[in-house]
C-alpha cells in the first residue's frame, strides 16, 4: 500500500508542478510584456510630443542648426537619453554629449527614417536598453529621426522582485498541493487496506469477517462484492454440510437394511425359506435404491464437471408422453394421487436427448409426487408455442416457502420438508434444460401447490450448446 501511496503522490505532484510552473511562466511572462508595453508606451507618448514640437516651432531651420542652437527642447521632454539622428542614420546629438564612433543603425532608427516609430531592446553601452525613435518632419519631409534611450536595470528587477514573489506563491501552492495530495492518496489507500485486511480474514478462513462500505465508489463496489463472496461461501459451505449430511444419512438407511439381511441370512441355524426370500428381496431393493443414488450422484457430477454431451436422435414427443403416463400411473394410483397427462395430438418430432429429456420429466414428476398427499392432483402437460414447446408440471402439494423458492435449484440445496432428499435433482434437472437451451421457471405457495415450466426450443433439428 505504501507503494501506491508514493505512487499516487507522486503522480499527484507532477500534475500540480507541471500546472504551477506552467502558470509561472504565464504569469511571468505577462508581467514582463506589460511593464515593457508600459515602458515603451510612456516613451512613444513622449517622444510624439517632442517630434510634433519640432515640427511645428522649428521645421523653418535646418537639423544641424537645431542641434546646435535649440537642442535643449528635445532633452527637456524626458528623461530619458536623446539622440538626433540625420537622413543617413548618423547620430548627430547625444544628450550624454558623447557619440560612439562607428554607431549601427539599428532597427528603430530604420523604421523612424522610413516614417514609422520603431522600438529597440537590445544591449548598448554594456547595459540592456529600450530604444524608441520617431521621425522629425519638416515641410512633410522626413529630416531625421528623434530617439529616446532608457536603461532597462530598473524595470528588470521589478520584473524579478515580482517573479520572486510569484515563486514563493507558487512553492506555496505546491507545498499545500502536496499536502493535499497526501490525504488524497490516503483516502483512496486507507479503505482499501480495510478491504485487504478483511480479504486476508477470509483467506484465513475467517468468513464472518464483512468489509465497511464507506463511499458509493468502486471500492464501496469491492467491499460489496467481498461480502456477497463471503456470503456465497458460507451459504455454499453451508449446502455442502447438509448434502453430506444427507447423503450419509441416504446411504446409511439401505446399508444398513442389507447388512442386518446379509448377517441374519449367513446364519446357519437359519431355515425358514420365508424369511429368505424376504431378506433377499430387501436386499436386492435396497441395492437397487443405492445403485439408483450412486448414479445420480455420479450424473450430478458430470453435469458440473462439463463432462455432459447430448446424444441427439429424433424423438416423437406424443411417444414420449405416453410412455411417462404409462410409467407413473400404476404409482398414481398405488398413492391415490389423480395423475393427468395432456398433450395436442400430431406434436411435431423433436432432435434432442430422449433419455435426458425422460430423465428431466421423471425428476420434476418424481419431486411433485413425493410432496402431493393422497387425494392430490398432478397435472403434466404439452402446450405448442409460436417458436417453443412448453412442459408444465402442476401439483396441489404443500408448495415451497417463500424464502426457500429462489434456493430449490441451487447445488446441494435440501429443503426444511422431511420428505426432502439429497438435494441435488433440481439442479441436475437445470443443467439440463440449460443443456438443451431451454429454460425452467418454479412458482409456488404454501400449502397450496407448486407449478414447475419448461421451456424449450422447438423444430425439427435443435443443436443444443454443450455446458
Amino acid at each position: 500500500m505504501k507503494g501506491i501511496r508514493a505512487r499516487l503522490t507522486a503522480n499527484f505532484m507532477i500534475v500540480i508542478i507541471i500546472t504551477v510552473s506552467i502558470l509561472e511562466v504565464l504569469l511571468i511572462y505577462t508581467v514582463r510584456q506589460n511593464y515593457y508595453g508600459s515602458l515603451e508606451g510612456s516613451l512613444t507618448n513622449q517622444i510624439k510630443i517632442s517630434a510634433d514640437l519640432y515640427a511645428k516651432y522649428f521645421s523653418d531651420t535646418s537639423l544641424q542648426e537645431n542641434v546646435l542652437y535649440n537642442v535643449d527642447a528635445f532633452w527637456n521632454q524626458s528623461n530619458a537619453e536623446v539622440e538626433i539622428v540625420d537622413q543617413n542614420g548618423s547620430i548627430v546629438m547625444d544628450s550624454l554629449g558623447v557619440i560612439p564612433p562607428g554607431h549601427a543603425v539599428t532597427n528603430d532608427i530604420q523604421d523612424a527614417l522610413n516614417g514609422k516609430t520603431g522600438t529597440w531592446i537590445g544591449s548598448l553601452n554594456g547595459q540592456k536598453v529600450m530604444a524608441v525613435a520617431h521621425p522629425l518632419m519638416a515641410d512633410n519631409e522626413i529630416v531625421g529621426a528623434l530617439r529616446f534611450i532608457t536603461s532597462l536595470s530598473a524595470v528588470d528587477q521589478d520584473i524579478q522582485n515580482t517573479a520572486y514573489i510569484f515563486v514563493s506563491i507558487g512553492l506555496a501552492v505546491v507545498l499545500v498541493a502536496g499536502l493535499i495530495s497526501v490525504f488524497l492518496a490516503n483516502t483512496i489507500i486507507i479503505p482499501l487496506q480495510e478491504v485487504t485486511a478483511v480479504a486476508q480474514e477470509m483467506a484465513g478462513g475467517n468468513f464472518q469477517a464483512r468489509s465497511k462500505k464507506t463511499h458509493e465508489d468502486e471500492i464501496g463496489k469491492l467491499s460489496d462484492t467481498l461480502n456477497y463472496m463471503a456470503d456465497e461461501i458460507v451459504k455454499k459451505e453451508q449446502l455442502k454440510n447438509d448434502f453430506i449430511s444427507s447423503v450419509s444419512h441416504e446411504l446409511r438407511t439401505p446399508l444398513t437394511s442389507i447388512m442386518g439381511w446379509a448377517i441374519t441370512l449367513k446364519n446357519e441355524q437359519f431355515q425358514q425359506k420365508e424369511m429368505l426370500a424376504d431378506g433377499l428381496g430387501i436386499i436386492a431393493k435396497e441395492s437397487e435404491r443405492l445403485t439408483l443414488m450412486v448414479e445420480e450422484l455420479l450424473d450430478f457430477s458430470k453435469f458440473v464437471s462439463a463432462r455432459v454431451k447430448l446424444q441427439k436422435e429424433e424423438i416423437n414427443l406424443s411417444s414420449l408422453m405416453e410412455h411417462i403416463q404409462k410409467q407413473l400411473t400404476p404409482r398414481a394410483v398405488r398413492e391415490n394421487i389423480n395423475f393427468t397427462v395432456q398433450y395436442p395430438e400430431d406434436l411435431p418430432n423433436l432432435w434432442t436427448d430422449a433419455n435426458r429429456l425422460k430423465q428431466l420429466f421423471i425428476n420434476i414428476l418424481d419431486n411433485a409426487f413425493n410432496f402431493t398427499p393422497a387425494g392430490g392432483l398432478v397435472s403434466f402437460n404439452l402446450e405448442l408455442k409460436s417458436e417453443k414447446l412448453l412442459f408444465s408440471i402442476i401439483d396441489s402439494g404443500c408448495g415451497i416457502a417463500v424464502d426457500e423458492l429462489p434456493m430449490v435449484k441451487e447445488k446441494f440445496y435440501k429443503g426444511k420438508s422431511s420428505r426432502s432428499k439429497n438435494g441435488i435433482g433440481l439442479s441436475i434437472c437445470e443443467e439440463i434444460v440449460s443443456l438443451m437451451g431451454g429454460k425452467m421457471e418454479i412458482t409456488s405457495e404454501l400449502n397450496q401447490g407448486t407449478k414447475v415450466f419448461i421451456s424449450l426450443p422447438k423444430g425439427e433439428k435443435f443443436y443444443a450448446k454443450s455446458v
